[in-house]
């Protein structure tokens, strides 16, 4: 092999190490921005639950639900840091741990569903699409927590 075409060689290894290494950083950086959008879609979520905590027209648990998502995506630490939170204790953990649930916490969630669902199924009375969208969402909540989640005594 001359010494041009050893040259070539090396040049081309060279820069195919470059690319792998350019390719490496971009997916570093990717992997970042994702899992920084997670624990920031988290982090908003879990406030709206906090909020909903307060305010009875805001419902907690369907917040808390997304935040849980969002936490588990974004990494170890905030996801930890989440369960470790009175409002995912009180709200989640039972369900998560035994797939199940006491009345109260039923409840907790049923009755401020169906007060927004009441309120959204008023509100559609020129829209009867959205009005049977809206009963079979209804529906559906009663039949999941009525029927398929267990209920603690």
């Amino acid at each position: 092999m001359s010494n041009s075409k050893q040259v070539r060689y090396v040049n081309e290894q060279a820069a195919q190490i470059e690319q792998g290494v350019a390719v490496e950083q971009a997916n570093q950086e990717n992997f970042r921005l994702r899992h920084g959008l997670w624990a920031a879609g988290g982090f908003l979520f879990f406030v709206l639950g906090m909020a909903g905590v307060v305010l009875p027209i805001l419902p907690t648990t369907p917040f808390i639900l997304v935040a849980a998502f969002c936490f588990a995506r974004s990494s170890d630490r905030l996801n930890s840091w989440f369960k470790g939170t009175k409002v995912y204790k009180m709200v989640l953990e039972g369900y998560m741990t035994k797939r199940s649930m006491t009345l109260r916490a039923k409840l907790i969630i049923l009755v401020p569903v169906t007060v927004l669902l009441a309120v959204g199924f008023a509100m559609m009375s020129n829209v009867p699409v959205g009005r049977v969208i809206v009963a079979i969402v209804w529906v559906g909540h009663i039949v999941y927590f009525g029927f398929v989640v267990k209920t603690d005594r």
